[in-house]
């Protein structure tokens, strides 16, 4: 099991939803109405965040759109990349 499942484990079935929103409007491209900021010092890693959840992404040279993490926002969210 991946680090991103564990973390969808461990959410309720109200978040996985919006987390699946989220997610399908990322690899579609639409972001209206999704709250997403770039990560300060990087050009290629971007947070969405719902509530309390946040899905930190990066976009490669492709255009790619890759999860790197699904997390509750804490002090530890951002500090592992």
């Amino acid at each position: 099991m991946d680090k991103i499942e564990k973390a969808l484990n461990k959410l309720s079935e109200k978040e996985k939803e919006a987390i699946k929103e989220i997610l399908t409007q990322l690899q579609t491209g639409s972001f209206k109405n999704l709250d997403i900021k770039k990560l300060k010092g990087r050009n290629d890693i971007f947070r969405a965040r719902k509530g309390k959840i946040r899905i930190i992404y990066a976009i490669d040279k492709n255009k790619e759109t890759r999860i790197l993490a699904i997390e509750r926002c804490s002090e530890k969210t951002y500090k592992n990349l």
